[in-house]
C-alpha cells in the first residue's frame, strides 16, 4: 500500500512536516511500500524525530567526568591554605595546573565555594560543596520543604525548592562567585565556563548556571552534578533544559539523594522532576566479576530505565563517585583550617565567612612559596 503524506502526518504529529523535507519521505515511502508496507517509512521517520531530539542533548564524555569529579570531590577539604594553593591531597592528578582565583567559606550557612581556571580542559571551573556526611541524614528531613517562585523573566509557573534557591542566592557564595567570573573573563578572556557540585552542591551549581545565563548572559556555560536531588517542578525542569541544555547528571547506583524530594507522575504540575541529562553508573556482576555501566538516558530527565529503576535506599552510593571520596575530611561540623597565611590574605565580614581572593595574573607559584 502507499501511505499519503497527509496520513503520515496525522500519525506523526507536526514535528514530521520538518523531517518529510530531510529524508525526501515521498521517496521513502512510495519506494517502502513496494516492499508491501508503509510501516517501515513510519518506523524511519520515528527514528529520525528521536535522532533530532537526541541532538539537542547533553553529549557525555567519560574522559571530562572523571577530571571533574575530582573539583567535585576536593571542594570538601577543610584546609583552606592547602586547597587554595591546590596542593591539597585531592588535588593534582587529572587537575594539575589548576589555579584558584576565589575561594569563599560561608561559615554562617556550612556553604564551601571555589572559582578557578583550569588548563584542560581550558575553562573556568565553578565547583559548590554539598552537605557533610555528617548531616546527610537531617538535610534529606528538610527536602520536603515547600516550592518557592523563582524570580526570572519568562518563568511562569516555574517552582523551586526553596532551601537550594536561597543556599545559594542568599548567601555570601552568589557574589563572591560572580565577581571571580567577571574577573577571570577580563584576563582569560571568553572561555568557557564548566559549573560543578555533589549533593546540594550540585543543585547550586545548577542555580549558578541558571543565573550566569539568564542574569550575566553567558553563553558557554556547562553543568556537570554528581548525586544532585531534584529541584523544581516540571515547568522549571523543561525551561532549565532549554536554557542549558550542555547538562550532565551523573547518579549512582542506589544513591537515596537523586530520589529525592519524590517523583509523583500524577500530580505533574506540583511534583519535583528532573531535568535532563541523567547518566547512571551502576555494576553489573557476573560470577566473581564486576563491570561498571555508564548509562546514557533519555530526554525526559525521569528515564524509568535509569536510576528510577531501582530504589534510592543507599546513603554509601551517595558518598562515592568514580571511586572518590564526596565528603569531607574532617567530622566536625563545618570546621575549616586555616593559618596564618589564610589570616593574613583573606577577607572575613561580620559574621565571619571568609573569601580567599588572588589577581589572576598572579602565578599561583608565588602562593605557594
Amino acid at each position: 500500500m502507499v501511505v499519503s503524506h497527509k496520513a503520515l502526518l496525522a500519525m506523526l504529529g507536526s514535528e514530521a512536516s520538518a523531517v518529510l523535507s530531510q529524508l525526501c519521505l515521498r521517496f521513502a515511502v512510495n519506494m517502502l511500500s513496494c516492499c508491501g508496507t508503509g510501516y517501515y517509512a513510519l518506523e524511519l521517520i520515528r527514528t529520525e524525530l528521536k535522532a533530532r531530539h537526541t541532538e539537542h542533548l547533553a553529549q557525555y564524555n567519560h574522559t571530562l567526568a572523571l577530571i571533574l569529579v575530582e573539583y567535585a570531590s576536593a571542594v570538601y577539604l577543610s584546609d583552606l591554605t592547602q586547597l587554595f594553593t591546590w596542593t591539597c591531597s585531592r588535588c593534582g592528578h587529572l587537575t594539575e595546573g589548576f589555579e584558584i582565583i576565589e575561594l569563599v567559606v560561608d561559615v554562617e550557612h556550612c556553604l564551601q565555594a571555589f572559582v578557578g581556571v583550569a588548563e584542560d580542559p581550558h575553562a573556568i571551573i565553578i565547583a559548590f560543596r554539598g552537605t557533610n556526611g555528617h548531616s546527610l541524614q537531617n538535610w534529606i528531613e528538610d527536602l520536603y520543604w515547600k516550592q518557592h517562585e523563582i524570580n526570572y523573566p519568562d518563568m511562569d509557573d516555574a517552582m523551586v525548592h526553596r532551601g537550594f534557591y536561597t543556599a545559594y542566592h542568599n548567601t555570601t557564595i552568589r557574589p563572591a562567585v560572580l565577581g571571580a567570573v567577571e574577573r577571570a573573563k577580563k584576563f582569560y578572556g571568553d572561555i568557557q565556563i564548566i559549573v560543578i557540585g555533589h549533593s546540594m552542591g550540585g543543585a547550586m551549581a545548577a542555580f549558578c548556571a541558571l543565573d550566569l545565563t539568564v542574569n550575566k548572559q553567558e553563553n558557554k556555560v556547562q553543568v556537570m552534578t554528581f548525586g544532585q536531588p531534584r529541584i523544581g517542578n516540571g515547568v522549571f525542569a523543561s525551561l532549565y533544559s532549554e536554557l542549558i541544555p550542555n547538562t550532565i547528571r551523573v547518579t549512582h547506583d542506589h544513591d537515596m539523594v537523586p530520589h529525592l524530594p519524590p517523583y509523583y507522575y500524577y500530580l505533574p504540575q506540583k511534583t519535583y522532576q528532573h531535568y535532563p541529562r541523567e547518566v547512571w553508573l551502576y555494576n553489573i556482576g557476573l560470577g566473581s566479576l564486576a563491570y561498571r555501566v555508564e548509562k546514557i538516558c533519555d530526554g525526559s530527565g525521569e528515564d524509568p530505565s535509569c536510576s528510577r529503576s531501582v530504589s534510592g535506599t543507599s546513603i554509601t552510593d551517595h558518598l562515592v563517585y568514580y571511586g572518590l571520596d564526596m565528603k569531607s575530611d574532617d567530622p566536625e561540623a563545618c570546621r575549616i583550617v586555616t593559618n596564618s597565611y589564610v589570616q593574613n590574605t583573606s577577607i572575613r565580614d561580620s559574621k565571619g565567612n571568609l573569601i580567599l581572593s588572588r589577581d589572576p595574573a598572579t602565578p599561583l607559584l608565588q602562593l605557594r612559596r
